[in-house]
């Protein structure tokens, strides 16, 4: 009885192929890659980690390496270069600052005019008022500038107050030819009631050069032979005596 049970057993635990063999039992590893899950969960993993790998060697070429002392040496040399490269632009600038042009007098000789109408200066008084407008027929304007004449009302050379480039030659009625003159930081002269203009639209001018001699215009026939002088900074008219030098005869 127990033979035929054994062999019943042993029947039921080996079953065969069709051809009657007894088939191997499936070992763990084959039971797990057969799962549909493991190749894609290892194709995962195998993508994170060479990922990270990446990452981490990216991070490490990132890293600023501890800088030895030579190389904050040569940043000091470089700074001490710099700096004296800076003095050397620094006395440059002094330089130029100190060589930099003052408005002059718009004449040769300042000793040979005289300021025969006065710029209409707003904190002025009543009588400086009177004295600096400017009459036409039946009608008073402000004078915009300073008129510089000769005692014998004779001509005289006008030259440029400041260097610069010319961006204005023309003959306007009633003030005669009118030339204009940019300069740097945001000045500009006029010089109106001219005669014999020597300059043209764009020319560049050096401060003394001769632009034209004085004349003769309608609005201001009464002042004879002279030439009307103006100075604007940012385009606000300036009283030109706050910005010459002190006349002094």
């Amino acid at each position: 009885m127990n033979e035929q049970n054994s062999k019943k057993k042993n029947h039921e635990e080996s079953p065969k192929i069709t051809m009657g063999e007894p088939v191997a039992p499936v070992s763990a590893w084959k039971r797990v890659f057969a799962k549909r899950w493991v190749f894609p969960a290892i194709y995962v993993a195998a993508v994170a980690i060479i990922l990270t790998l990446v990452w981490v060697y990216q991070d490490a070429s990132q890293k600023p390496k501890d800088a030895p002392a030579s190389v904050s040496q040569s940043i000091e040399d470089s700074q001490g270069t710099t700096g004296k490269v800076d003095g050397k632009q620094g006395e440059e600038a002094a330089e130029t600052i100190a060589s930099a042009e003052d408005l002059a007098w718009p004449v040769a000789n300042v000793a040979d005019v005289t300021v025969v109408k006065p710029f209409y200066d707003k904190d002025g008084s009543a009588e400086d008022h009177q004295a600096a407008l400017v009459q036409y027929n039946d009608t008073f304007r402000a004078n915009t500038g300073i008129d510089l004449a000769r005692k014998d009302d004779q001509p005289f050379e006008v030259k440029a107050a400041m260097s610069g480039k010319v961006t204005r030659a023309e003959e306007v009625p009633l003030i005669g030819y009118v030339v204009e003159i940019t300069h740097a930081n945001n000045l500009k002269t006029v010089y109106e009631s001219l005669s014999d203009v020597k300059v043209e639209m764009n020319a560049e001018v050096k401060q003394g050069d001769v632009i034209a001699s004085s004349g003769r215009n309608e609005l201001e026939k009464d002042l004879g032979n002279h030439v009307h002088f103006a100075v604007y900074e940012n385009d606000e008219l300036v009283n030109p005596a706050n910005v010459l030098p002190k006349n002094e005869k």
